[in-house]
């Protein structure tokens, strides 16, 4: 598969963060399966034109995670035991997308509002008063 991820402009700050988030998305939504070769790091960092540490940095943070599994002669593919997300939920993400699109909704607006609500629902499943 041919992966080309980019660098959001509200990442800019944060370039190897950004390239690990978009890898490790295709890779839990199962577009990049088990398996399956990543570029190069010094194909990433020419893609998105930024240094070659700031894309290996990316690639730790993916290995660390045990999502990928770098081999020198290998390269860097996805690793056999990498998770992916249930289908269906896929398939709700992918409708939220497709809602927010046509809202005219930004994406950071839509990931920080999800946040927000994944937040609260760990607040209220610790909080034994919220239980009651």
């Amino acid at each position: 598969m041919n992966v080309q991820p980019k660098l959001a402009q509200a990442d800019e700050a944060s370039p190897a963060l950004d390239i690990y988030r978009q890898f490790r998305g295709l890779i839990v939504s199962g577009q990049l399966g088990a398996g399956e070769r990543l570029p190069t790091v010094r194909q990433t960092a020419s893609d998105l034109g930024v240094a070659a540490g700031t894309a290996a940095r990316a690639y730790k943070m993916l290995e660390a995670e045990g999502l990928v599994v770098s081999r020198t002669a290998a390269g860097t593919r996805v690793a056999e035991s990498a998770g992916v997300l249930p289908g269906p939920l896929i398939r709700r993400v992918r409708d939220v997308v497709e809602e927010a699109v046509s809202a005219g909704a930004h994406p950071d607006d839509v990931v920080d509002v999800l946040r927000a609500i994944w937040q609260a629902r760990a607040v209220a499943d610790t909080d034994p008063e919220s239980r009651a």
